[in-house]
């Protein structure tokens, strides 16, 4: 780790402190809403410790910032800016900072149509029409989705051994829902990203109330995830799971390598593989090139979690591991700004074992704002995942087959009694709405936290 300095407790929660900053911004402040007993309580705590709401302050040259924002609104390009980061009282200059995300960017630019992959490239493709993460303001930057890279510009920088911090849209105020849906994601025994509740300023503004979590593009984060090496493929918005034949090149717009040896051979075998074979092979011979009882678990857990934005959603979010000791393909869930229906404008949710009644929200759930009445669709949008989803050619394939589709049921019932059932999903809500209510509700009303709790209350007693 290569912090410029850690901040003195006083001078953290009541004045802040500037440094030297190679942006040209007037310095690094930090946030001014922390009282002295929070900002002695973050530091040296862990970033992901969930008993505390913690601080990150972004300051950047504001010409900096609106050439990014124009380049992004006249080719699609997300490029990257150099800040001074200040994370839970610990200051790091030359940051890369960039926007982060697809439809959580809708509005920003004159064109919205435009679909690029997480990297920025333009795939040529209309974007998937979904209904967004919620409202952007570049005139209130802490609004916006965010990719926070340390290391992008200081060799080796990092924090408690992340380089990598994604900022999260959400239709939510309060991110309860992505929040909760994660760690029960982790408390399923798949793979997960930690999150963090965190007051996020800007530029000296006002600070908002931002779930921040872990890049799976981080090499650490793959490092702890998985014991095996391998290689983490990420599925692009404007893609989708086809085979294009041999040729790497074909695959540059749908699926991106982030982390092991630059090889899409596995994943080329792969989707050979699961587009190719007839329904006899694939039933007999799926298992040598994925983990089938993993991916059972990732279905049964997107339903769970009432997440319209899964793989078959309408932009196959997730990442595919390749594990090169055992030669198969793991699918990591990623995404999940949009579970227990999305919450507030968003899509909606609901169970029904292979994401039968997804438009529905369970009794006692307020349906979201825009949703279309008694569980239909809304205008467009296909009746299972989401608009332009539904049509994974591997979960299709998968549940279509009466085997496969039993250890989806299995795995449904299971994660229900152990989740739902002993309490342990109320008890993750319940901590995730005490911090928030504790801690935040100058940033967040208290009403509103609780309304959006109840929310997800209603789809944690639907599934029991």
């Amino acid at each position: 780790m290569r912090p410029v300095a850690a901040l003195a407790i006083g001078a953290l929660a009541l004045a802040g402190l500037t440094a030297c900053d190679a942006t040209g911004a007037t310095g690094a402040t930090t946030s001014s809403s922390l009282t002295a007993e929070q900002a002695a309580a973050l530091l040296d705590s862990d970033f992901y410790d969930t008993s505390l709401v913690h601080s990150i302050t972004i300051d950047f040259d504001d010409d900096d910032y609106q050439a990014m924002l124009d380049a992004y609104s006249e080719t699609g390009d997300k490029g990257w800016i150099s800040a001074t980061v200040t994370i839970d009282g610990t200051v790091f200059e030359q940051v890369g900072l960039r926007l982060k995300g697809n439809s959580s960017l809708r509005g920003i630019g004159s064109d919205s149509t435009a679909d690029t992959d997480d990297d920025g490239a333009d795939t040529g493709a209309p974007a998937a029409p979904d209904s967004g993460d919620g409202s952007v303001n570049t005139d209130d930057p802490e609004t916006l989705p965010w990719l926070i890279r340390l290391d992008k510009y200081v060799t080796d920088q990092s924090y408690q051994d992340r380089t990598e911090f994604i900022v999260r849209g959400n239709t939510s105020e309060s991110s309860l829902n992505e929040a909760v849906a994660l760690e029960l994601i982790g408390l399923s025994g798949l793979a997960t990203e930690k999150s963090a509740a965190v007051r996020l300023s800007v530029n000296g503004g006002d600070d908002a109330l931002r779930l921040v979590m872990e890049s799976i593009d981080d090499d650490a984060w793959n490092d702890d995830a998985f014991e095996a090496g391998g290689s983490t493929y990420k599925a692009d918005s404007g893609g989708d799971y086809s085979y294009r034949g041999d040729d790497p090149a074909e695959y540059t717009d749908v699926f991106d390598q982030k982390t092991g040896d630059d090889d899409l051979t596995p994943l080329i075998d792969f989707l050979d593989f699961i587009n190719n074979s007839d329904d006899a092979t694939f039933a007999a011979d799926l298992g040598d090139h994925l983990d089938v009882d993993s991916f059972a678990t990732y279905l049964a857990m997107q339903d769970l979690t009432a997440n319209t934005d899964d793989i078959d959603g309408p932009g196959n979010n997730s990442y595919l591991r390749y594990d090169s000791e055992t030669g198969l393909m793991t699918v990591v869930a990623w995404d999940a700004n949009l579970s227990f229906g999305g919450m507030n404008g968003g899509m909606g949710g609901g169970f029904g074992g292979d994401g039968g009644d997804r438009g529905a929200p369970p009794d006692g759930a307020t349906a979201p704002d825009g949703e279309a009445p008694d569980g239909a669709a809304p205008d467009g949008a296909a009746p299972d995942g989401g608009p332009g989803g539904g049509d994974n050619i591997l979960a299709t394939r998968f549940l279509a087959d009466s085997t496969f589709s039993a250890l989806v049921d299995t795995a449904t019932t299971t994660l229900t009694a152990s989740l739902y059932d002993s309490g342990d999903a109320q008890d993750v809500l319940d901590r995730w709405t005490a911090l928030l209510t504790d801690q935040a509700s100058d940033l967040v009303p208290e009403d509103t936290l609780q309304e959006e709790s109840d929310t997800i209350a209603a789809y944690l007693t639907a599934a029991e």
